[in-house]
């Protein structure tokens, strides 16, 4: 695997390591992504396949659907101008060993998803830009999210950000003084296992009152669920995305759970900001689509928790860049943390 060891790019257009195309693989529990991404952000040879069903049982099921995305890639004319290559994935992740743990695709547990690739680079013949392997960076959701969204996104300019993804789980990643910071492993800015709850219900995590345990869309659906909500057809959405139309429509106890979650949101948010002095938060994910429903419980609790005067400005916005923020994240974390030439 690939180990950075010299000074890592600001931003995916500054210095030489900039040049070239970068392979960008989307690794998640529905589908396997991929596209040579430009220094622009713009994508060609775009490709995707499912993540196989009842892949629980076989991790080289999952893996060639990988390889095959990796093979149409190579098959573009623009191939030999790639000369890097970023893999986001479902986590948890460990990039320290270039391993993944996803929870959605329960056969990979500490898969070595990143040497995997580089071998089948190394078999289609890529070349980074010295003639060497392709070097290769493994990135968890969150931070290729992050990298996206400060890149091309809603956190573009801003030195210090946090990014996060509000969906069947709540992940994030942070940008300190222009630098995406996955941490030693790739987890840094792991906002949803922040406790916000000192009594809260248990967390699959092990700890109590996490963000997930409360703001997850599968916390916002069970939680409304059990206060006697049912959604107004039998049969009918009884996810988060139910529940935030009923909410949409006045319903008492739907608005009570995204008051709840937008709560806990608001909560983690100003305490990374005091922590590390971020002045945007940016949200994205399946929950973010119920706009208002969310962001307005968020921003109304914010002014109660970031009281002190550096954290009182912070700002809470939705991602921008929708469904391609993995491809784009998973290029622009690659040129973000390999070193520049």
């Amino acid at each position: 695997m690939t180990t950075p060891t010299t000074t890592p790019c600001l931003t995916p257009r500054a210095g030489a390591a900039a040049d070239g195309l970068t392979v960008a693989i989307d690794i998640g529990g529905t589908k396997i992504a991929g596209a040579l991404v430009h220094p622009d952000g713009t994508m060609s040879a775009m490709t995707r396949r499912p993540t196989p069903r009842g892949a629980d049982r076989d991790a080289d099921a999952v893996m060639a659907a990988v390889t095959e995305v990796v093979a149409e890639l190579s098959r573009s004319p623009l191939w030999p101008s790639a000369v890097r290559c970023g893999i986001g994935s479902a986590g948890p992740v460990d990039t320290s060993r270039g391993t993944v743990s996803p929870v959605n695709i329960g056969a990979w547990r500490e898969f070595p998803v990143q040497a995997r690739v580089e071998a089948e680079l190394a078999a289609r013949g890529a070349r980074g830009a010295d003639g060497a392997a392709v070097p290769t960076v493994l990135a968890g959701d969150g931070v290729a999210m992050t990298a996206a969204e400060h890149w091309l996104g809603a956190a573009q300019g801003h030195a210090n950000a946090l990014c996060m993804v509000v969906s069947t789980g709540v992940g994030g990643g942070l940008i300190l003084n222009n630098r995406l910071h996955p941490g030693p492993t790739g987890n840094a800015g792991h906002i949803g296992h922040i406790s916000v709850a000192f009594d809260g219900e248990p967390c699959a995590c092990g700890g109590h009152g996490c963000v997930e345990s409360i703001a997850s869309g599968t916390a916002i659906a069970r939680w409304a669920l059990a206060q006697g909500w049912t959604p107004a057809e039998p049969g009918g959405d009884a996810t988060a995305a139910g529940v935030a139309a009923a909410a949409g429509a006045g319903d008492p106890v739907a608005l009570a759970a995204f008051d709840r979650a937008g709560r806990a949101l608001a909560a983690a948010i100003a305490a990374t900001a005091t922590l590390v002095e971020t002045d945007i938060a940016v949200i994205g994910g399946g929950v973010a689509a119920a706009g208002d429903t969310l962001f307005a419980p968020i921003r109304r609790h914010l002014a109660a928790y970031a009281t002190l005067s550096f954290a009182r400005g912070v700002r809470v916005v939705p991602a921008s860049l929708g469904t391609h923020a993995g491809l784009i994240g998973a290029a622009a974390a690659a040129t973000m943390l390999l070193p520049c030439a």
